[in-house]
């Protein structure tokens, strides 16, 4: 019984699994990336290690490819940025204040694979 409740808790939690369809059938990640921020509008600006975000980056070293929309489990917040674990890369990535041009989106643990079920990882090379 006190399973059954968890479970009631995590899903009543999370805020794209009755909409991630939707959100997949607009098929632009850029369309995708402007309606999950609007739902999760859960913001900050500096982020909390242990936590998930994601959020828009403008990469600037020259000639590396980048995620534009990270989904991110932060690992350690510095001076100069964050870094963390990108979940569409499964890689860990540094990430600097000057280009995040917005605020970071809190993703609730049970909405990290809702996430991933939406295609919306934008995949860039920086020039």
């Amino acid at each position: 019984m006190e399973d059954d409740f968890q479970f009631v808790e995590q899903v009543g939690n999370n805020r794209l699994e009755s909409v991630k369809d939707s959100i997949r059938d607009l098929g632009d990640p850029e369309d995708m990336m402007v309606e999950i921020m609007s739902i999760l509008n859960e913001t900050v600006i500096i982020p909390d290690v242990g936590e998930t975000y994601t959020f828009i980056y403008n990469a600037k070293t020259p000639d590396i490819q980048y995620d534009q929309h990270p989904m991110v489990g932060v690992t350690d917040v510095f001076r100069w940025g964050f870094r963390g674990v990108n979940f569409h890369w499964d890689k860990i990535r540094n990430y600097t204040w000057q280009e995040v041009p917005g605020q970071l989106h809190l993703v609730r643990q049970s909405e990290i694979q809702s996430l991933l079920d939406i295609p919306y990882a934008y995949y860039l090379t920086n020039i």
